[in-house]
């Protein structure tokens, strides 16, 4: 399970599932009510490098060019499908295993 999130899951969610964001605006009461414009649909990792103070918030030696060709090197569908596919195998070997073990 570990090894499925953090080499299909993780990538996938960070780096290809869009995420709505949103926008606060305070009426005239005082009630603060949020607004999710899709100007603010985007991924985890786009979220993270249209922060002013981005580069300081990565890991000592990680750099946005390392992210972006990992971002990039695949289409969004084609990470869905493939995490979709790393999905399917890890429950079949689930069932498999809990089949065997009755």
């Amino acid at each position: 399970m570990n090894t499925f999130c953090r080499e299909h899951l993780n990538p996938y969610i960070n780096f290809h599932r869009p995420c709505l964001y949103p926008q606060t605006h305070t009426d005239e009461k005082g009630r603060q009510r949020k607004r999710y414009p899709y100007s603010l649909m985007m991924t985890p990792y786009e979220k993270l490098k249209s922060l002013a103070d981005a580069p300081q918030h990565l890991k000592p030696g990680l750099t946005f060019e390392h992210l972006d060709a990992q971002a990039y090197a695949i289409s969004d569908n084609e990470a869905a499908r493939r995490m979709t596919a790393a999905r399917v195998k890890l429950f079949r070997s689930i069932s498999d295993r809990s089949a065997s073990a009755a």
